[in-house]
């Protein structure tokens, strides 16, 4: 018999040891109580380590439980609940907490029924309450994310024919309600017609499908507002039931009318309206394509004194007039036509099933459009040249059909400008035209076949060896195919033409800065870029320079832009906000070709550069002009009272060096000071005299 005990007694410690229990026994009469070897353990303690007091537990119990669970005990023992259960923290020997489940209650009572002897167990819970406690930070999380992005959720139980739809759902919907449950034929009557069939159908997954089904929809709410809404749905099985259909649902109304505004600025000028360059020739090649649409006129439209305008009235002026003389050109042409900005003071329309007395008589009204054009105080008056050309055939390209309708433009501006001319092969130009067309598409092959080669040319520090300034700008030479170098003239203004010249932009910062990145970082060089209008117009230029400066480590501070007045004037707010950019992001800036402009003053005080470059047109003959002289002491003085840097272009001879460093102007650019040369030559020889021992370099 004391066998069989000592095997139950074995069996029973063996039993809490592997569930991890620890047993309580209180003797209320006598005070004492007892804690198994399980209980210590539980919180790290050995046998003997603690008293066997009964207010043991309650010593080590978190200050911010023991009123609840002292409660627990005494309304068991009052007889108001039948076993005493609570979760409590308790303090581990190394300091920790512990959380248990505490279950017990009373087991002998006096004749009386007054509690003589209380028994307990404590289950170690910390795992679940960290479950608990992860999972509550995860619902908050998932409810902040629901907020955050405006989703409503709703369900429908197929067995019971019943929706119910969260409190976003139903604002979303425009439903006051102050339950959840809603009708289950509800849903359909806000359908828009043109949805409804394809919206039910998505919503009605098939039984047993674990996918999700994604749409987008309309509603018209009840007070007729129409609104566009996203759902996802799924199927989700129900243990013995027919399962339910949930869902979420978000309005997206704001994200449609921001992806058509997008998308409708994606195509069109922000200035005048009208299609931009890309969109144009996206659609004159479909009307190309579609034979129907043949004979198809096409107009090449070249403002005449637009400059002026600008430099004498200023770049409000000329927005005016540009915006006013799209009007007139919209006002002028059939519904059937399309007009485009093709950048700047330039123009460019297509007419379907247009013959030369129709295109005639078209651009007769063009001109007349333009010379009538607002402008606002000023009495002057522009007028255009046009060029038309026509295509009767489906395997003419975009390109050549643009290139000879600009070939006419020429023609019709050397015949004295404000008239038009038609294309025609006696009127075409040798340099412009068919030509120009096979330039910009050579030049778009060169960046990919090795030919567009990186040069550049140093500015100097006057006065000073070219290592106190490292300073280079970055210039590109083009070599045809039979190996002759095409001067930067030609190719540079048939990019602009045709609309690549963002194009070219981006691959020169980019190939300059992944070649010689690592030498920009060391110090040993920092390099200027010169940017066309159309790259300042261009909305994703930041994005692309971050990119680029992220993935090859390029400094920000050792980069340098050079805007031109004449892209400046094309577009003034963007390049007000490109200079802005910029200087968030610490890159140099520099007014390029200044005082050439009578508005160089105006942008210097608009644009907050870090550097002006002296037009060389002022410097080449300054040591025989006094009016070159005064023109470049009073620019000088100027810049240098508002903090940038002056750097003089085309300085050729010695003697203009002298007086331009007697003028105060720091820096110079030219042939006397620097030929440009292949940029991996230069920055070689940078990196190597960077490298050279300091007291070599002074010696030198």
């Amino acid at each position: 018999m004391a066998d069989d005990k000592t095997r139950k007694g074995e069996f029973w410690a063996l039993a809490l040891e592997r569930a991890h229990l620890g047993v309580w026994d209180w003797n209320v009469a006598s005070g004492d109580c007892y804690y198994s070897p399980t209980w210590l353990k539980m919180l790290g303690y050995a046998e003997g380590e603690l008293a066997a007091t009964a207010d043991l537990w309650l010593t080590l119990t978190h200050p911010d439980d023991r009123e609840r669970a002292l409660a627990s005990g005494e309304r068991h023992i009052a007889g108001l609940t039948e076993s005493i259960e609570t979760e409590l923290r308790l303090r581990h020997k190394d300091g920790h907490w512990v959380w248990v489940l505490d279950r017990g209650g009373i087991v002998e009572r006096d004749a009386e029924g007054r509690a003589l002897r209380l028994m307990g167990v404590q289950t170690d819970i910390t795992r679940r309450k960290q479950a608990e406690a992860a999972l509550d930070e995860v619902n908050v999380r998932f409810r902040l994310a629901l907020a955050a992005s405006g989703t409503g959720i709703w369900h429908y139980d197929i067995a019971t024919n019943k929706s119910f739809w969260d409190a976003r759902s139903r604002e979303i919907f425009g439903l006051v309600s102050d339950t959840d449950e809603v009708s289950a034929g509800l849903w359909h009557t806000y359908l828009h017609p043109d949805d409804k069939e394809a919206t039910e159908r998505a919503h009605l997954p098939p039984p047993g499908s674990e996918a999700v089904t994604a749409s987008q929809y309309r509603i018209i709410r009840r007070d007729g507002e129409i609104r566009h809404l996203e759902s996802l749905v799924r199927f989700i099985a129900c243990a013995g039931g027919a399962g339910q259909i949930l869902g979420t649902v978000r309005d997206i109304t704001e994200d449609k009318k921001r992806s058509q505004e997008l998308t409708y600025a994606a195509n069109h000028d922000a200035l005048t309206g009208l299609l931009n360059r890309a969109a144009f020739d996206r659609l004159l090649a479909d009307h190309i394509a579609t034979q129907r649409r043949l004979p198809l006129a096409v107009f090449y439209v070249d403002l005449d004194y637009f400059k002026a305008l600008n430099d004498f009235a200023g770049h409000a002026a000329g927005d005016l007039a540009l915006k006013s003389i799209a009007a007139g050109i919209l006002a002028s042409l059939p519904s059937s036509a399309h007009a485009a900005r093709l950048g700047g003071d330039e123009f460019a329309l297509l007419v379907p099933n247009c013959g030369q007395a129709e295109a005639e008589r078209l651009a007769g009204a063009v001109l007349a459009a333009v010379r009538d054009a607002e402008l606002g105080a000023t009495t002057r008056r522009l007028a255009a040249s046009i060029g038309i050309a026509f295509v009767a055939h489906r395997d003419t390209t975009v390109a050549d059909a643009l290139a000879c309708a600009d070939d006419a433009c020429y023609a019709a501006k050397a015949a004295g400008r404000n008239r038009f001319a038609v294309f025609s092969a006696e009127t075409a130009s040798g340099s412009g035209g068919l030509n120009a067309a096979r330039l910009a598409a050579d030049l778009v092959d060169a960046m990919e076949d090795g030919r567009l080669k990186l040069f550049g040319q140093q500015i100097h520090r006057l006065g000073q060896p070219w290592r106190y300034s490292r300073q280079v700008e970055v210039l590109a030479r083009l070599s045809a195919r039979n190996g002759k170098m095409i001067p930067p003239g030609e190719f540079i203004s048939v990019a602009e033409r045709f609309g690549i010249a963002s194009r070219l932009d981006r691959w020169i910062v980019r190939a300059a800065l992944e070649m010689h990145g690592p030498a920009m970082r060391s110090g040993a060089i920092s390099l200027g870029f010169n940017l066309s209008a159309q790259t300042l117009s261009d909305p994703q230029l930041w994005e692309f320079v971050d990119a680029v400066i992220a993935e090859t480590g390029a400094p920000p501070a050792g980069i340098g832009f050079e805007i031109t007045e004449t892209a400046a004037v094309t577009n003034f707010d963007a390049a007000e906000a490109f200079v802005r950019k910029a200087r968030e992001r610490h890159c140099r800036v520099s007014l390029d070709d200044f005082g050439a402009g009578m508005s160089s003053f105006e942008y210097l005080r608009r644009f907050p550069v870090d550097a002006i470059k002296i037009d060389g047109s002022f410097v080449e003959h300054i040591a025989e002009s006094r009016f070159d002289r005064e023109i470049v002491s009073a620019i000088s003085g100027i810049a240098r009272s508002l903090g940038c840097s002056v750097v003089a272009e085309k300085v050729e001879q010695r003697v203009a060096m002298d007086i331009l460093r007697d003028m105060g102007v720091a820096y110079g650019q030219g042939f006397l000071l620097h030929r440009p040369e292949a940029l991996e030559a230069i920055v070689a020889r940078a990196v190597g005299e960077a490298a050279l021992p300091a007291r070599l370099t002074r010696s030198a």
